[in-house]
C-alpha cells in the first residue's frame, strides 16, 4: 500500500461512496505533464519524476508557454484527463492500471500518480499543480481505489473482468475509428491526385473540332461557295450528289430553269390547249420566216 492510499486509516472519505461509483468528483487542475519511470511505485521514483518536469516546463514558461489547465475526473472506473473547455478526453487512466499515487511533502501544489500504458505497457508518472487541492485529491483517488476494492469482493471478481472486457473492446473501437479516418484521408488525396494528373495529361492548346453550325431546323445553312462539300449529315451519313447541269443553260434567280410551254411533249398538255400551242408555233415560224 502506498503512501497516500494508507491515509485511510488517519482520515474519513470526503464524498459520498454515490458520488464516485455512480458519478465522478472533478478537479482543475494545470498539467506539468508525464514521464516514463522504471518503477511502478517508491517515494523517490516519482520525486525525480516532479524534478524532471518541473525542469522542463520552466524552460517552456519561459520560451512564453503557459501551463496547460485540465480537468480531473476522478471515479471509481479511473482518473480521466480532460480539455476543460471541449471536454476531450486526453488520457484516460483506468484505476486498476494506477499503481502509485501521492502528494508532494515539500510543494504542497504537486501531487502525482503513476499509471501502466495499455499500449506500451510502460510505466508513466502524471504530475499536476493544484494551490488547494492537491491533497484532497490524493485522498480521492485513495477513496476510489476502497470503493473498487469493495465492489470487487462483493462481485466475486467478475466485475473486474467485466470492466476489462469493455476496456477491450472501448481500444478496440477506438481503433478502427482512427484506421477509418486515416481511409478517408487516403481517399481523398488520392482523388486529387487524379485530378491532379487529368489536368496535365490533357494535350495543351489541344481544340476540339467542332461540328457545323445548324439553324434551328438542325440544318446546315447553304454556302455558295462550295455547294458540293461533303458534310456529313448528322446521323453520319454522306449526303447525295448533287447532279451535275450544263453550265450553258440559263437559271432564273431561284437557280431553276425557264419554263418553255413548246420543248414540253405532245402528250403533256390537254387536246385543247395542245392545240392552241400547235397554232402559237405555226404563227411563230411563220413570224421567223417573213423576217
Amino acid at each position: 500500500m502506498n503512501r497516500a492510499f494508507s491515509r485511510k486509516k488517519d482520515k474519513t472519505w470526503m464524498h459520498t461512496p454515490e458520488a464516485l461509483s455512480k458519478h465522478y468528483i472533478p478537479y482543475n487542475v494545470k498539467f506539468l505533464g508525464s514521464t516514463e519511470v522504471e518503477q511502478p511505485k517508491g517515494t523517490e521514483v516519482v520525486r525525480d519524476a516532479v524534478r524532471k518536469l518541473k525542469f522542463a516546463r520552466h524552460i517552456k514558461k519561459s520560451e512564453g508557454q503557459k501551463t496547460p489547465k485540465v480537468e480531473l475526473q476522478i471515479s471509481i472506473y479511473g482518473v480521466k484527463i480532460l480539455d476543460p473547455k471541449t471536454k476531450e478526453v486526453q488520457h484516460n487512466c483506468q484505476l486498476h492500471r494506477i499503481s502509485f499515487c501521492a502528494d508532494d511533502k515539500t510543494d504542497k501544489r504537486i501531487f502525482t500518480f503513476i499509471c501502466k500504458d495499455s499500449e506500451s505497457n510502460k510505466h508513466l508518472c502524471y504530475v499536476f499543480d493544484s494551490e488547494k487541492c492537491a491533497e484532497e485529491i490524493t485522498l480521492t483517488i485513495g477513496q476510489a481505489f476502497d470503493l473498487a476494492y469493495r465492489k470487487f469482493l462483493e462481485s466475486g471478481g467478475k466485475d473486474v473482468e467485466t470492466r476489462k472486457q469493455i476496456a477491450g473492446l472501448q481500444k478496440r473501437i477506438n481503433e478502427l475509428e482512427t484506421e477509418n479516418m486515416e481511409l478517408k484521408n487516403k481517399v481523398q488525396d488520392l482523388e486529387n491526385q487524379l485530378r491532379i494528373t487529368q489536368v496535365h495529361t490533357s494535350p495543351a492548346g489541344s481544340v476540339t473540332p467542332k461540328s457545323p453550325s445548324t439553324d434551328i431546323f438542325d440544318m446546315v445553312p447553304f454556302s455558295p461557295i462550295s455547294p458540293q462539300s461533303s458534310t456529313p449529315t448528322r446521323n453520319g451519313t454522306q449526303p447525295p450528289p448533287v447532279p451535275s447541269r450544263s453550265a450553258e443553260i440559263k437559271r432564273d434567280l431561284f437557280g431553276a430553269e425557264p419554263f418553255d410551254p413548246f420543248s414540253c411533249g405532245a402528250g403533256d398538255f390537254p387536246p385543247d390547249i395542245q392545240s392552241k400551242l400547235d397554232e402559237m408555233q405555226r404563227q411563230r415560224w411563220r413570224g421567223s420566216k417573213w423576217d
